[in-house]
């Protein structure tokens, strides 16, 4: 989990800003501006401007402070006649008051809990493409997910967060399509302050440890959802999640209208895991075998057995969960297993994608040194697509 955003000032005093530098702050800012005989050194600080005087350095605070520092940056003359000097400040600080305030231009500056401009609209298209372009063999994913995310960003009163449970082989996508979900809210993607990512191996490791986590994580998604109701939560290994830990988010996740004071409605958390594999491998095989379109699979015919199979597995963080007994989860999204083809559409992908030449041979070659299953039938690529990246690193030299 990221440490806490630092709360050091922007622009501040020379001797300041040079220290902050030294231990890994920002000292952003401008210096060496003002009178050069004089050696004036002018820095912003978060409410207001340092200047030299007095014996000291002295802050004039709110708009009236930075206005007169964008003054004395700006002005190409060492003097200023008081009268001229009082209508600029009172003209700059009106302007930059009205700045600040207008939330969107503040915004294109710095990330806010705002969604992208157009996001809303655009959401579903911008899921379409990417899906459409980089994803291959999941026509059930595609739909589930462009329809759940597009609808619940267009819904100005959600009545619950949405909440999203992948499953599926390792290699068919799950940790892709959570990047595009975050990447069609937040420009910033991942990267996002307001998107949170939890791996159960590394932030939750120590089976004795549970109430601590219970604890830890209930603070963290309250504290998260209180600075941006849209945040984004995205749970990964859950299928090596210790048992009962995921249930004490459960009163995030339901009707709430608040909780002290805390709307939890426009969040979303998003679940993967592994389990529940073997249910979605046994449909699609039963489809192959009756001579059916894998294409014609729907929704219907792996979500209550994923649900149940996740239910009733010791070994997923689901088991016997409340949110699932609650019917909590919206959707329980399947990720089929990947066949040979697919895997050469990922092959081939990456191939552009590094700017090379398309090699059919090549994109053959790699498909091949994957491995294969049922033993007998060999339909499915058992790592799904998640080594060619790495197989395409033998037949080039990066």
């Amino acid at each position: 989990m990221a440490a806490a955003a630092s709360s050091r000032p922007l622009l501040q005093p020379l001797a300041q800003a040079s220290a902050h530098n030294q231990d890994g702050g920002a000292g952003s800012g401008l210096a060496g501006c003002g009178s050069a005989g004089a050696g004036w050194e002018w820095r912003l600080a978060g409410s207001g401007l340092w200047w030299p005087g007095g014996g000291g350095m002295k802050l004039l605070r709110g708009p009236l402070g930075v206005a007169l520092g964008l003054v004395l940056l700006l002005s190409p003359v060492q003097t200023v006649e008081p009268i001229s000097l009082g209508l600029a400040l009172a003209g700059a600080a009106s302007a930059l008051t009205g700045l600040i305030s207008y939330p969107r231009l503040y915004c294109y500056f710095r990330e806010c809990c705002l969604q992208r401009e157009g996001a809303r609209a655009g959401a579903g298209t911008a899921l379409q493409g990417d899906l459409d372009k980089k994803l291959f063999g999941q026509h059930l994913v595609k739909k589930v997910i462009v329809k759940a995310v597009t609808g619940f960003l267009n819904n100005t009163n959600p009545k619950k967060p949405l909440t999203l449970s992948l499953h599926g082989w390792t290699g068919t996508g799950k940790n892709f399509v959570s990047k595009i979900i975050a990447e069609s809210i937040y420009e910033g993607g991942l990267n996002s302050n307001y998107v949170h990512q939890f791996v159960s191996t590394l932030h939750f490791p120590h089976a004795h440890s549970i109430g601590q986590y219970k604890d830890q994580l209930q603070s963290w998604i309250r504290g998260n959802v209180s600075a941006c109701g849209r945040s984004i939560f995205i749970f990964d290994e859950m299928d090596k999640m210790h048992a009962g830990l995921i249930d004490s988010i459960k009163p995030f996740l339901d009707y709430y209208e608040q909780l002290d004071g805390v709307s939890y409605r426009r969040a979303i958390f998003i679940f993967l895991s592994n389990a529940g594999a073997e249910k979605i491998t046994e449909v699609a095989l039963d489809f192959w075998k009756s001579g059916k379109k894998r294409e014609d699979m729907e929704l219907k015919d792996l979500e209550a057995g994923v649900s149940l199979s996740v239910f009733n597995n010791k070994n997923s963080g689901f088991w016997h969960s409340s949110l699932i007994d609650r019917n909590l989860i919206d959707y329980f999204v399947p990720f089929l297993p990947l066949e040979y083809k697919h895997v050469k559409m990922c092959v081939r992908v990456e191939l552009e994608s590094r700017g090379y030449m398309v090699d059919e041979e090549i994109i053959t070659k790699v498909a091949d040194e994957l491995t294969y299953f049922p033993k007998e039938e060999k339909i499915y690529s058992d790592k799904g697509c998640k080594t060619v990246f790495t197989k395409l690193d033998f037949y080039y030299d990066l």
